[in-house]
């Protein structure tokens, strides 16, 4: 007995070619639109990666040995200065100072740090940072004052946080005022070119990086990654 012969399709070729390409286009058009829509209303906003901050092997207030590794999976704030900073030296601790005292207006997970370098190692060393600290009111768990031989302070904070400063022939220096926002990662994530940042801006800043630090797991790392690659940066 032979069999009855298979039903044929009312599909065209042709049409089933223009529904592909009407799934191609409308797939691609979602994608654009989402883009479009990712980058305008920006829902998630971060700070860029700018470069990797300098490593560093120094000393602290305390005496003690502090590394840039003893500040991984922490957010830091760095200044530079020296103790004998006195006008028309543009003095930045004060503003250190400041920071860490609204500190608690943060909400983190990960620790929050300040790390300030002193230019004069001739004359900062560990017993005079560490009555400038007091003078500060420095707390030793969050603000470190570091130190280290000229050399390792020259190509740290000349080489590789791009800060100039030069001795003076009176004793005093002449110092690029500036502050610099690290990742936990180490990863220079903003900079504050001026001897007076806002520190609201500071403050934002430091609770942009940590919300991006607690959400740096599970599905919300790719909507993190999205905003790293269409810009979405605080204006």
């Amino acid at each position: 007995m032979m069999s009855a012969p298979a039903a044929k399709s009312n599909r065209s070729p042709k049409s089933s070619g223009m529904l592909v390409w009407r799934l191609f286009y409308g797939f691609f058009g979602l994608i654009a639109a989402s883009v479009i829509w990712f980058s305008t209303a920006r829902p998630i906003l971060v700070l860029p990666r700018i470069t990797l901050a300098p490593g560093f092997y120094l000393s602290d207030q305390t005496g003690e040995r502090f590394t840039s590794e003893d500040l991984r999976g922490q957010i830091t704030l760095y200044s530079f200065t020296y103790t004998g900073c006195e006008a028309p030296c543009l003095q930045t601790s004060p503003v250190m100072a400041e920071v860490q005292a609204r500190l608690p207006e943060v909400q983190s997970s990960v620790p929050l740090k300040l790390v300030t370098f002193s230019i004069d190692p001739d004359n900062d060393d560990a017993a005079q940072l560490q009555a400038f600290a007091n003078e500060m009111g420095a707390d030793p768990d969050v603000w470190h004052l570091v130190t280290g031989g000229a050399a390792q302070l020259k190509s740290v904070i000349g080489g590789g946080f791009s800060v100039y400063y030069k001795a003076q022939e009176d004793g005093r220096y002449k110092l690029d005022p500036a502050f610099f926002l690290v990742d936990g990662s180490g990863v220079m994530r903003a900079e504050y070119l001026t001897e007076s940042p806002d520190i609201d801006i500071i403050l934002r800043d430091f609770g942009l990086l940590a919300a991006e630090a607690d959400h740096s797991d599970g599905i919300y790392r790719f909507a993190y990654e999205a905003a790293h690659l269409f810009s979405c940066y605080p204006r």
